[in-house]
């Protein structure tokens, strides 16, 4: 069946870290960051160069304060996610500047 393909792409992403609840609001944060520095008069490349400066500091923040293994369960997962974050906020920033 269809549906189980799409349910086990799913549950693997989940259960390995790379897709939680805070994918949208960082997607929706890089698509935010880069229309107001498109707004503020940013050229397309500073624009995704914003989210990705923003982006990056957020993950370091986000490291010290949540750590690693206390809120991810490993350290893999700490990665996986992360890179998820970095990767869906500024993707989607580049996405609205082609």
């Amino acid at each position: 069946m269809k549906l189980d393909f799409h349910h086990g792409i799913v549950n693997y992403l989940t259960s390995n870290g790379w897709l939680d609840h805070w994918t949208a609001t960082h997607m929706a944060a890089g698509a935010f960051i880069c229309k107001v520095a498109l707004w503020c008069g940013a050229s397309d490349l500073w624009a995704v160069l914003w989210v990705a400066i923003i982006g990056v500091a957020w993950e370091i923040l986000e490291y010290f304060v949540e750590g690693t293994e206390e809120t991810y369960g490993t350290h893999q997962r700490w990665f996986n996610n992360t890179a998820s974050d970095l990767i869906v906020e500024i993707g989607l920033a580049i996405w609205m500047v082609i």
